[in-house]
This record gives structure tokens, sequence and C-alpha cells, in this order.
């Protein structure tokens, strides 16, 4: 009964088919069944059933690699989940399109979509057993690779299995369906059409889909350059690509291309010469091998996968992450980005002239550079190697952009100078230093804040003090410092005065508004600690980003490293979240930088005037150094170009004492001035050379074309021996200032907790004043704040925290 039924389903579509196509006047095109009873089986029912199976189908667009293009157009990675590279039908050597065509359907060019001789063969074999004979034509077959890839373009894995499904009644309604869709892609493409996309889709093994692949993974060439024994070996593996591997199974391959050489030589496509030297032809393979997870491979494979996360986020690419990521890996995007692979070179080289990769302190480093008025990250580096195994020196995390972040030290005081600024406070404000009315923990001289000085949700505990002390040698108490001063010196109790005056909340929402938040993506601690001295964590990416918006006149841009997006027919895609806008007045913006251009041209301040740029190009940023010396920074600009640098363990911070790095052996807590700073100005100057130097605008609104060169001027230096409320107090004594009393942690703490435990700074020592110095060159040092040395150790220096 099961065979009867076969029977009748079977006469009665191939029936349908057979009367649609005379009623179509597809005969004469080739295009029609034999007539296997066609009087009796196509009847109106049969038609009607036949017509009844959907019949629209195009040739939608192959899954391809995509690319990533750095800023010069070099490649950075080539991500696919297929790896395919189409190409045009011209592009394409004719051995090629000959040999396909011999091996898979020899009468391609003259029938239709149906071959009646194959299928009347395969329909005699079918019905009395109980297998399949294939029958198919190319452009059925075509039609069925195609099913299968666009559903697994789609995760439909049953789909795709429907669509090469060989067995039973499935089998027959698969074949049947195909047959028709068939129909309709001869109706609407050429035959040259046709083989050029079963030429691009078809899979050849070795993760190569589609002949230029082919070409390159096999024989280190395009497919334009196949010759006549390559082209037939590609030719003949497309029917069993697993078995038929070229690497593992070469003498089957080499038996498999004879036959197909045989085939051309029997349609008359070569000459008997041509077929014997083919024949005598080695394999030849020339094999390049195929990555998929290319960004691993990349020499700069940790900015390559920033940009695949940020790629993430473009709604262009589709409806969410996980349909974003698959539009990257099929759809032949090309994108292009900022990437500079010069200025890369150069954070690499210099972070590690100073922190090598691997060393034995287990200190890691990390630098970017961002385009400001644009918000382009340029480069990025670190001193570590991308690796998914964990290892000295390896690290699959991107430190500038992934990651919780690390504590920003005494960067943050942009932002309260910035709120100052902005509250109408003048540049030359004068700010008297607090008394050191109490003693830290250590015995250090400290003010003791109140509540009452930081009141409410962003400040202290009622009844509770914070006990904060400056870095030696302290400023007098009572002393006038302009917030030029302050801020070259990083006087940490003035800044405290300072945000308690503009308000803890205000100035929070100052630096939240410049895109600066934790590394789990929360605004950072609303602690008075955490405002002030930057003790919440964050990633140099955001830091670095606030600076440049400074650099850009106030004008803030998202930081991003993509410039572009074209799909497949170089159509150019629309970006999200790449709007600027002007955040805070140029003016504002420009009283910034000529307060922040102190910090390295003041000898007395936590550079000590040592980090000019190379032609004293103007400049400005900031250290940070948290307690303890666990990060330390420097973040600086020029018009062209913001860079941040970060120094630190990143897995568990620790306190840089007493270390070696390089050869050069740092006495005591290492500061940001120390490390950081030197690292940054030459980072700086190899990615500014050759660059014309600019000026930063005038808070007037003028822009100077030149100006006298940025002398190193110090600031009036606090007397070397302060006297404190309990007498006189050497520095080189001095132990960790006590804390912020603690407060309930935050629900979105870090691993540092620093809610719990916010840091303050310590002593740090200045330098004389330089007199008619034209350069920071040769000029005194502070004695009791050593600077590093490779032979004898020097005094031990204060520990640091917040500069």
């Amino acid at each position: 009964m099961r065979q009867v039924n076969r029977f009748g389903t079977v006469f009665s579509l191939l029936g349908a088919l057979i009367a649609t196509a005379i009623a179509m006047g597809l005969v004469a095109a080739g295009l029609a069944l034999p007539a296997i009873g066609a009087a009796g089986q196509a009847t109106n029912g049969s038609i009607k059933l036949f017509n009844q199976i959907p019949s629209n189908i195009d040739m939608n667009p192959l899954a391809q690699q995509s690319r990533i293009l750095a800023a010069d157009g070099s490649v950075l990675a080539t991500p696919f989940n297929q790896n395919r590279i189409v190409v045009p039908f011209d592009k394409i050597s004719q051995n090629m399109k000959n040999a396909q065509v011999a091996i898979e359907d020899e009468r391609f060019y003259q029938h239709g979509a149906i071959d009646s001789k194959g299928l009347l063969r395969a329909i005699t074999s079918n019905v009395f057993s109980n297998g399949t004979q294939g029958a198919s034509t190319l452009t059925q077959q075509y039609v069925k690779v195609m099913q299968q890839n666009q559903a697994i373009n789609t995760g439909n894995e049953e789909a795709a299995n429907r669509a090469v499904t060989q067995s039973g009644m499935e089998g027959y309604v698969r074949k049947l369906q195909q047959l028709k869709y068939a129909v309709t892609i001869e109706q609407k493409y050429t035959k040259d059409q046709i083989l050029d996309g079963y030429l691009n889709l078809v899979y050849y093994g070795g993760q190569a889909y589609g002949v230029e692949a082919a070409a390159r993974h096999y024989f280190g060439i395009s497919a334009a350059e196949l010759n006549l024994p390559q082209s037939a070996m590609l030719a003949g593996v497309v029917n069993e690509p697993g078995r038929l591997d070229p690497t593992t199974n070469p003498d089957e391959v080499l038996a498999r291309r004879n036959v197909v050489l045989d085939k051309m030589y029997q349609q008359k496509m070569i000459s008997y010469t041509q077929l014997v030297d083919a024949k005598k032809a080695p394999l030849g393979l020339k094999l390049t091998q195929v990555n998929s997870n290319s960004c691993a491979n990349s020499k700069y494979a940790y900015f390559c996968y920033y940009v695949i996360n940020w790629l993430q986020t473009q709604p262009a690419l589709g409806k969410d992450p996980k349909s974003r990521l698959a539009t990257l890996q099929s759809g032949g995007l090309t994108i292009k980005t900022s990437f500079d692979p010069k200025m890369a070179d150069a954070i690499d080289k210099e972070i590690r002239k100073k922190v090598p990769q691997g060393n034995s302190e287990g200190i890691d480093s990390a630098g970017i550079i961002i385009q400001p008025g644009t918000g382009l990250v340029l480069a990025s580096g670190q001193n570590t190697q991308y690796s998914n195994v964990a290892g000295p020196g390896k690290n699959a995390q991107n430190f500038t952009t992934d990651g919780e972040g690390y504590a920003y030290g005494s960067t943050a005081k942009m932002f309260t100078v910035v709120n100052a600024l902005e509250a109408g406070w003048s540049p030359e404000k004068k700010m008297t230093v607090p008394s050191y009315n109490t003693t830290s923990s250590a015995g250090a001289p400290a003010h003791a804040f109140s509540s009452a000085d930081f009141p409410g949700k962003c400040g202290l505990t009622p009844g509770t003090t914070w006990k904060l002390p400056n870095d030696a040698p302290y400023p007098p108490a009572g002393q006038k410092m302009s917030l030029k001063d302050a801020t070259a010196q990083s006087v940490n109790t003035v800044f405290a005065e300072m945000v308690s005056q503009l308000g803890s909340c205000d100035v929070l929402k100052t630096t939240s508004k410049f895109g600066v938040e934790s590394g789990t993506g929360q605004q950072i601690q609303s602690t008075a600690a955490s405002i002030t001295l930057g003790t919440s964590d964050v990633t140099p990416l955001d830091l670095t980003n606030a600076y440049a918006t400074i650099a850009a006149g106030g004008k803030y841009c998202p930081p991003r490293p993509v410039v572009s997006i074209s799909d497949s027919n170089g159509k150019k895609l629309p970006l999200s979240g790449t709007e600027c806008k002007q955040l805070v007045s140029e003016k504002v913006a420009a009283e910034t930088s000529e307060i922040f251009q102190s910090v390295i041209t003041d000898p007395a301040g936590t550079t000590h005037g040592d980090i000019l740029l190379n032609g004293n190009r103007p400049a400005a940023g900031k250290t940070g150094t948290e307690d303890g010396a666990k990060n330390i920074w420097f973040v600086g600009y020029t018009p062209q170009l913001a860079t941040g640098i970060w120094v630190g363990h990143n897995k568990a911070p620790a306190p840089m004492k007493d270390i070696t790095l390089a050869g050069q052996k740092y006495d005591g807590y290492v500061f940001a001035g120390d490390l950081a700073a030197p690292i940054w100005k030459n980072v700086m100057d190899a990615a500014l050379k050759g660059k014309p130097i600019e000026y930063f605008q005038k808070p007037d609104g003028t822009t100077p074309k030149s100006k006298p060169a940025p002398k190193a001027t110090a600031s009036t230096p606090p007397p070397p021996t302060p006297v404190g409320p309990t007498g006189t107090y050497s520095p080189r004594t001095y132990s960790p200032r006590t804390t912020q009393p603690p407060v309930v942690p935050q629900a979105t703490a870090t691993r540092r907790t620093q809610a719990a435990t916010p840091r303050v700074t310590v002593p740090r020592t200045v330098k004389p004043k330089a007199t008619n110095k034209p350069k920071a060159t040769s000029k005194p040092k502070a004695t009791n704040r050593s600077k590093p040395t490779s032979t004898a150790k020097a005094t031990t220096k204060p520990k640091p925290s917040g500069k």
C-alpha cells in the first residue's frame, strides 16, 4: 500500500510539473520533463497541487568575511563564520568555470532548470529501489546549497537538514520544491549568473567557501589565476569535501582530479596534449591556513576586539548584539577604523621600555590615544601579549577599555577645577591652605573635615571626620595659593576645601557629564574621597576622553574606534552614538588648559618640569597616584592628541614600592611623576613627530599661531619642614594617613570597595623654585623625593596617594 501511495503522489506531482511546463511553453527551452503518461497524469488537481508549491526565491547575498581596516588601509582582521570572498564572474578563470560544469552538469548550457534525460534515469531507479539517485542539474544543486546556507546563517539547523534530505517521501517533496525553485532561478538569471553564484557559494573544504577563498587557501593565488590542473582539483572536491581533503587524502584527490580532466577532454574543453600534461602535474599545494577567530591572531588583537565589541552596539547591523555579530561575520562588511599602527607601536615600545612584558614585579601598564573633537581612538597598547591562556605577560583583557578600571587618583582634580570655573571662579583665585588641626593615623599633620564641610548624600556621615594630610613638604596653613599653583602641586586639602565650597554632588555631576564612570558602567562612588581624590575605578578610555574634551575646547564626543561601515555593495551604514556636543564653554576649556599646563611646566609640581614635550610643544595634563602607589597615571593632551598612561597591577592591586623595572631601581613608593609621566612624554613625542605645533586657545577666544617656548617656571614652594599641631614633622618618617571614616559600601562597589576605605594623600616633596631657566633641565632636585636609581638606594620616600 505504501508503494502504491508513493507511486501515486510522485507521478501526480510529476504530471503536474509536465503539464505546467507544457502550459508555460517551456518544452522548447528544455525545461519540461519527458511525457511519462502526461495526458493521464496532468489533471487539474495535480496541476493545482504543483502550483501550490512556493516558487519565490532569489539569489540572496552570500555569507562572506568582513574586513576591519586600520586608518592606513592595512587589514587588522577578517571576521567570518564562513571564509568566503565573493568575486565577480570575470575574476574566475575559464579553466575553473569549465571544470565545474564538466563534472557537475555537462549539459548545463544546453538544458533548462531540469535535465529530462537525467531525471528519467533517476525516476526509474528511485521508484524501484528504496534509495534515491541524483539527477540534479547545476542549477538544482545551487538551489539546494543556497537553501542550506541560508538556514545555517540564521541558525536554523532543522531547515538546513531538510534542504539536503535524500530519502523517503520528504526527499521527493524536497526534490520537487527545488525543481520549482530551479525553474524560477532559470527564468530570472542568465546561465553565467547562476554559475557565478554556484562558484561563490559551494564549500571546497579546508574552511574555504567559494572558489576565491579556496584558491587562496590551497594554492595561495586568486581564482582568476587558477590553471587547468588546479581548477580540476577544486571542481573535484566539491562532491565530497570532507573525504576529498587534499591534505589528508591526496591520492584520492588526485584520482578525482583526473576524472574531471577526462570529462573536460570528452566535452572538448581541452586538447589531448593539455589532458596529458595536466594529469602529469602534481597537486602543487601551497596551503595558507585559515583562522576563523582572526582577531586573536591579529598583531593588534586588543584593539580588534574593542572594535568588535563596539560594533555590537550598532543598530544598523541588527536588532541585538547577537544578530549584529552575525552580520559582522557574514555580511562582507568593510569597517574603516581610526587605528594608527605607528602610534600603537609607539605605545607598546615606550611602555615596554619602562615596564617590560612579563616583568618579575608583575606590574602591568597600558596607554591609549584619542583625537580631540572626534572621540576617535587612534591607538592603544599594553605590555602584555593577547592570550586566552593566562601566564606572565599574557592576558586576554584590554586594560584600556575592559574590566572594572583602576583608581585614578588626582587626575580627578580636573573635574573640580572645571566645576569651579563654571561657577565663575578665576584661575588666579586664591585659596587658603586649611589649618593642620589634627594628625593622621601615621602622625602626619592633617586637616579634619567634618560632615558640616561635606553634608548630604555625597558627603560624610554626621558625626564623623575625614583626616586629610598633604604631601611633604606641606604648604603652611593659611598660605594663599592660586588654582594654578594648587593644581601643579596637587595640594589635597585645598582641593577638598574647593569641593566643600562647590558642593560635592555638583562636582560629581561634572565628573559624570564628562562620561567618567566606574568600570562596571555605574556612577562613581558618591563619597568625598572618591569625588575629590579619584578613589573609584575608571577605565583609561573614559578618563582620557574626558581630558580630550578639554583639548577640543569643551566639545565632548563619545569615544569610538570606527570611522565608517560599508556593506558588501559599498553602501555606507549609519553609525549610532557618535554625536558630539559642547559640554563646557570654550572659555572654561581654555582656562582649564591654562591651569593644567602648569603641571608640566612647574618644577615645583608633581612632574618636576621634567616632561616638556620636544620642540617646547604646549601640553597640559595631570598626575594621579593612588594610596600606596597601587595605581599611577598621567593623562595629558595637546590640541591634536590626548593620551592616558596607566601603571599598576591589573588583577590584584598592590603597592609599587622598592621595585626594579627594566634594570631601573625605584626606591620607596613609585609616584606618577616618576614613571607614568615619562612614559606619557615619550609616547606623545613619538606620536606627534612631524606634526605641526598647535597652541591652546586663550580664554579671550584667540589662538596664537606661535608663542614663546614654555618655560619650566616654578610656583612658590612651601618651606621644607612645616609645623603641625604636634610640632616639627620629618617627612622621611611619614607613614600612611588615616582615611575618611568608613561608610556602607555601595551595592555596585568594585573589587577594592573604595566606598568602604576611601583614599587620601600623603607627603611628597617639591623642588626649589627655578630661576631664569628656559628649560626644565639640570635643575636642583628635592632631597627628600628620591628619583629612580640603578645604584645606591636612596632615602625611602613617603607613601603616596592622590597625586
